[in-house]
Parts: C-alpha cells; sequence; structure tokens
C-alpha cells in the first residue's frame, strides 16, 4: 500500500546520506543493511543539510554511486510535485546522472517548520497527490528503477478496475437464449438489418398414421369421433393441429410452427424433446391389452404429451420470427429468420446420453445454439443435426459415432462430447457451397452448387451411395466425398432412413439405395443381380449397392422414416412402401409394402399432399389447408 511503503523508504534515506559521508571518506562500500533505524524525522533534516556535499565529495573520488540514493529518489520524487521544479533550478552544477537527488536537495533546503508539517501528515498526502502522478510516469527516463516502482504501482491500483468492469457483462449474458442473440442480432450476419429466411406462410391440414401408443400421433389421449388415437391404420386429420405452417418428425415426437408463431411439440418427453412440462399423475395401461374396453374413451396415455402443447418461447428476443422447425430422436431445434438456431432435448450415442452441450446433460427448455449465425436450412438425424449458412458452409454436431458429423475422430478431440460443438464439415469456399442438406439416421448429405452430392457417416447397407467396405457391420465413411454414381444426375433432394436413401432429381426421378430386406428401397426382388446388389447366405437380396431409379413416377417431394419410404408426384398423390408392421405406410395393414403404392382413403383422396415426414412406428402427410378464412389472415395471402 502506497502509505506503508513510503514510510520506511524514507527513514533508510536520511541515515544513508549521513552514514554515507563517513563511510565514503574511509573508502567503505556503501550498504544499506548498516543504516541504523531512527525516527524518520530528524534523520531527514540531517540527510538534507548535507546531503549534496556528502554525494559530491564521493561521487567526484570514486565515481560510485550509492545504492541507498535510488530509493529515496524514486519514494520522495513521488511526493514531490511543484517542488521537485523548483529543485531543478538549484541543482544545475550536479551531475546529469544524479538529477534525482538534486530534487531531494530543493525540498531539503526549504524551511524546516515547512518539511515537519508535511512529514507529519505524511501517510495522508499520498492519497491526494497520488492522481497527479500519472502523466510523469515516462519523465525520468535515466531512472529506471523509479519507473519500475511508478509502473508496479499503477498496475496494482489498476487491477481491480478492469476485473469489476469484466464482471459486469457476466449476469447479463446469464439468460442463454436471450443475452448472445441480442448481442449479435444487431450485429448480424454480414451486418444485415433484414431478414435472410422467408417465413412461411401456407397453412398446412395434417393428417397422421401409425401405431401412436407414445403420443406421437398427437391426437390426444381420447377417443375422437368414436376412434382411438392409437393405431391409426390410414391417415387421419388431426383437429389439434390447426393453422400449421411447418412440421418435423423425431423418432417418436413431432415438432410443429403455426402461423401465428407458436411451436407445438406432443409425443415422447422421456429427454426433455417436448420442451415443456408434461408432468401427468394419471396411471397407465397396456395399450394392447384385448381385456381393455373399447368402448372406453380413456386411453391411459399421457394428455400432456399426446396433445400438442406450445414451447415456452419467452427466453427468445421479442422479434423472433420462426421459419422452421427440426428433431432428432431426442431433441428440437427451430430456426429463425435472421438466422439463429435455438434447441432442447439431448443427444444419445450407444452408450446412453451424451448431453445437449459440454455444460448441460439434458436442455429443458429453448436455448441458442452457439457458434451458428446466417443459418438457412436444418436437417436431422437420429442424433446429429446439419446446418447449412448463407456462405453455402456445412455445420453438424451431435453425436458422431458413426462419423455423421463428418470429422476427424472424436477420441482425439475430446470423446463423444466434443461433437456437441456446431464445427463446418468438408472444406468450402466461393467456388465449392453447398445448397441443400439431408440426413438419415446416421449419415448425411449434402448438394453442392455444382450439383454434386457429398455423402458420409455409416455405410454398413451402403446407405451414403459409396460402395465402400459395404455389407461390414463397422463400415464407415470418415469425411464427406462425392457419390460418383449421382454425377449428372442433377439430385435437388436427398433425404435417408436408418440404413436406406432417397432422391429426387430436377426432372422428377425417383431414386434409392441402401437395405433391401424390409422392401425400403421400394424395388420388386427381380430387379436385384450380382451386380448391383449384395446377397445374403441364403442367396436373397440384402443390399442395392448404388442408386437407382424406380420407374412410373414423376416425384416433386421425397422423405424417409426408419424403414419406410415416401414420395409425392406432380399431382398431389402420395406413395409409400416398406416396413409396415405400425401401419407406418399408412396403407391399412402391417404387411411390408414391397413397391411404392399410392395410399389412397376418404381422408386425403380428393387433396394434394405436398409434404411427407415419418419417425420410427409412424407417419405424417400434409395439404393446404381447406379453410379460405384462415388463409385470407396471412400476410402473404397464399
Amino acid at each position: 500500500m502506497p502509505p506503508k511503503t513510503r514510510k520506511p523508504t524514507a527513514a533508510p534515506a536520511a541515515v544513508g546520506a549521513a552514514a554515507n559521508r563517513g563511510r565514503q571518506l574511509d573508502g567503505e562500500p556503501v550498504t544499506v543493511d548498516s543504516a541504523p533505524e531512527a525516527e524518520p524525522k530528524p534523520q531527514r533534516a540531517s540527510a538534507r543539510q548535507g546531503k549534496a556535499k556528502a554525494a559530491d565529495s564521493g561521487r567526484a573520488q570514486d565515481g560510485e554511486e550509492p545504492p541507498k540514493a535510488v530509493k529515496p529518489r524514486a519514494s520522495k520524487r513521488k511526493r514531490a510535485d511543484v517542488e521537485e521544479a523548483e529543485g531543478e533550478d538549484e541543482n544545475q552544477d550536479s551531475k546529469p546522472a544524479k538529477a534525482a537527488p538534486a530534487k531531494k536537495q530543493t525540498r531539503a533546503g526549504r524551511p524546516a517548520a515547512k518539511k515537519r508539517q508535511e512529514e507529519e501528515h505524511e501517510d495522508e498526502e499520498p492519497k491526494e497527490e497520488r492522481p497527479a502522478k500519472k502523466p510523469r510516469v515516462a519523465k525520468p527516463a535515466s531512472q529506471p528503477t523509479a519507473k519500475k516502482g511508478r509502473t508496479a504501482t499503477k498496475k496494482a491500483a489498476a487491477e481491480p478496475v478492469p476485473k469489476k468492469t469484466a464482471a459486469q457483462p457476466a449476469p447479463e449474458a446469464a439468460p442463454e437464449p436471450p443475452a448472445p442473440k441480442r448481442v449479435v442480432r444487431h450485429r448480424g450476419p454480414g451486418a444485415r438489418t433484414v431478414p435472410i429466411n422467408e417465413v412461411p406462410s401456407k397453412q398446412l391440414d395434417i393428417f397422421v398414421f401409425g401405431e401412436g401408443s407414445s403420443g406421437e400421433l398427437g391426437l390426444g389421449s381420447v377417443k375422437y369421433d368414436g376412434k382411438k388415437p392409437i393405431d391409426v391404420k390410414r391417415p387421419r386429420i388431426n383437429h389439434n393441429l390447426k393453422g400449421v405452417v411447418d412440421i418435423a418428425c423425431g423418432g417418436m415426437h413431432c415438432v410443429a410452427l403455426t402461423h401465428d408463431q407458436r411451436v407445438l411439440t406432443w409425443g415422447v418427453n422421456d429427454d426433455k424433446a417436448l420442451g415443456r412440462d408434461t408432468f401427468w399423475e394419471g396411471g397407465t395401461r397396456d395399450v394392447d391389452d384385448a381385456s381393455d374396453d373399447d368402448d372406453d374413451d380413456d386411453t391411459g396415455i399421457n394428455p400432456k404429451e399426446s396433445t400438442p402443447g406450445p414451447v415456452d418461447l419467452s427466453l427468445l428476443p421479442e422479434e423472433t420470427r420462426i421459419v422452421q422447425v427440426a428433431a432428432t430422436d431426442s431433441a428440437s431445434f427451430i430456426l429463425t429468420d435472421d438466422g439463429w438456431v435455438y434447441g432442447w432435448g439431448t443427444f444419445r450415442g450407444s452408450d446412453g446420453i451424451i448431453g445437449f452441450n459440454e455444460d448441460t446433460r439434458i436442455q429443458p427448455v429453448p436455448t441458442i445454439i452457439p457458434g451458428l449465425k446466417g443459418i438457412t436450412r436444418l436437417a436431422c438425424g437420429s442424433n446429429h443435426v446439419l446446418a447449412v449458412d448463407l456462405n453455402g458452409k456445412v455445420f453438424s454436431w451431435g453425436s458422431g459415432g458413426q462419423y455423421q458429423l463428418g470429422r476427424k475422430p472424436l477420441t482425439r478431440h475430446g470423446g463423444p462430447s466434443a461433437g456437441l460443438n456446431p464445427q463446418p464439415c468438408g472444406k468450402f469456399s466461393r467456388k465449392h457451397r453447398a445448397i441443400f442438406i439431408g440426413a438419415g439416421s446416421y449419415h448425411s448429405f449434402y448438394i453442392d452448387d455444382n450439383h454434386q452430392v457429398w455423402a458420409w457417416g455409416l455405410n454398413n447397407y451402403a446407405q451414403t451411395g459409396l460402395r465402400e467396405n459395404t455389407g461390414e457391420d463397422d463400415a464407415m465413411v470418415l469425411q464427406p466425398q462425392i457419390v460418383s454414381s449421382l454425377e449428372d444426375q442433377n439430385v435437388q433432394q436427398i433425404v435417408g432412413g436408418e440404413h436406406h436413401s432417397v432422391a429426387r432429381t430436377a426432372d422428377g426421378k425417383l431414386l434409392t439405395w441402401g437395405r433391401v430386406d424390409g422392401h425400403q428401397v421400394g424395388h420388386p426382388t427381380s430387379l436385384y443381380t450380382k451386380d448391383n446388389a449384395v446377397f445374403d447366405d441364403n442367396d436373397k437380396p440384402r443390399i442395392l449397392l448404388e442408386p437407382t431409379a424406380i420407374e412410373g413416377i414423376k416425384t416433386k417431394f421425397v422423405a424417409a422414416g426408419t424403414d419406410t419410404s415416401f414420395a409425392v408426384d406432380e399431382a398431389g398423390k402420395v406413395y409409400s412402401w416398406g416396413f409396415s408392421a405400425n401401419y407406418q405406410t399408412g396403407q391399412g395393414t402391417t404387411d411390408d409394402i414391397e413397391v411404392p403404392t399410392p395410399i389412397d382413403n376418404s381422408a386425403i383422396r380428393d387433396r394434394q399432399i405436398i409434404w411427407a415426414g415419418a419417425g420410427g412406428q409412424f407417419s405424417v402427410v400434409a395439404a393446404a389447408a381447406q379453410d379460405e378464412s384462415a388463409k385470407d389472415e396471412l400476410p402473404n395471402g397464399n
């Protein structure tokens, strides 16, 4: 502390001035420790009266500078302001290197009463004079010791200031969603002041089918119009979903966006994938138990999970406009019009929960995804997410155990949790940009601006479209590679199931490849040969190695569930094929559907389907809403 530093420094200076005179005459070296302790006032007075003579004579004889004189100079110059300027005129005869002692002489030459008054108030003066010393730090260039003392004193005094300043913003940034977004929102990607993504406006009628025992159909927990909300064999309109403009299917839950910017969720909430509280004190019952009364309206399903409910978006900035929803098996995500991504839930790996990010195991409410900005589209697999930004760069995060993130081995970079931070996958530039992204359960795709398809991830059934290590359980494509079999196809959309993939070209061609034994790819058995497929030990086709066209359907949209596939043609008719044990094909049967077959029932027969999606044991299709009055309320009127 300044008062304590100055007192002990001043006393040895006075003693040293008197003692040095004798020692220098006797030829003895001057030392600091030999000076006896005494009261500061009388010693300072005697030192000042004879200081100049002793210093001049001693220095003239041997050219030595008493080491003790350095400290008093630094200490007393700290107390000198106006007096130092007066002393410089009285010491013109002193050596240039000894300018500091001359200033001390000036203070010693002042009236004794004035000196005593200054010494009596020595502890009080530093606090008043301290601010005035800051501009004098650089003046005494010939005295590094004094400079160091001043610099250290200033640093010690200055350190608390930045610490306090840095500590203040931290509490402000504590609310995760608003703080990061509010700070960056105004700076936006490329300093943009307008939205970069268009808010969807076309309202949809939602039709659901499949098992529904976990509430994933969103039909509620009781009968509606005499029909149970489970085991829906064919498409049924969901009256709980009015005004929906976008929808996404996870493994066992769904997310929807409404025209008035509400986000609705329903289905399994074990890992907080719904982003809201669904605790229910009611009991459960076996929905497959034949003893259950068919006339009983109560199914025993949690009504808070099985009924679409709104997610609390109050943590998001007030002006936020959502443009897309997306879902993995255990998490949900939303994309805003200005390119930010929020999410909740968690990611799982082969050993269980990995976490939502490195700091949070399960995220119960929406929070911003750091490291992403200017995002224009999202795509989800079972436990990973892809995002593409304005510059055509693809980011990935989540579980990377099957290399679906397209990165180097995660074991070298912190284990599975290292994949929870979004990072670019692949090399992108102005000449190489992604224009579309798609994902399967454990594999990923993007289409570049040259219409080349890139793929990576799990490849045990050739689901990437690459023949690399096909048929082996641990076959994986570590980083994005061009799918040569899709070159010159001009692919516009590409999606994946667990072990198969589906693509649509610009001219409406429908392409499929991957696992065959559940009819996921939709080709008749007669198509498979030793050249284009892998057969098992029983000589049954197991893997379709390369993308192969399905004739007779000109598509405008494709989708894939775990083991099912969908295609919507230009007339708005939807086709399905694949595994159907839980009615997820919508064909009214539990038998597998070998080839693409139109879904035909009274609910959608006269409707033009424009979208399809699927989870593990359920599926969803959507048509433009028939409620014209609701459509007229939309800003864009379409």
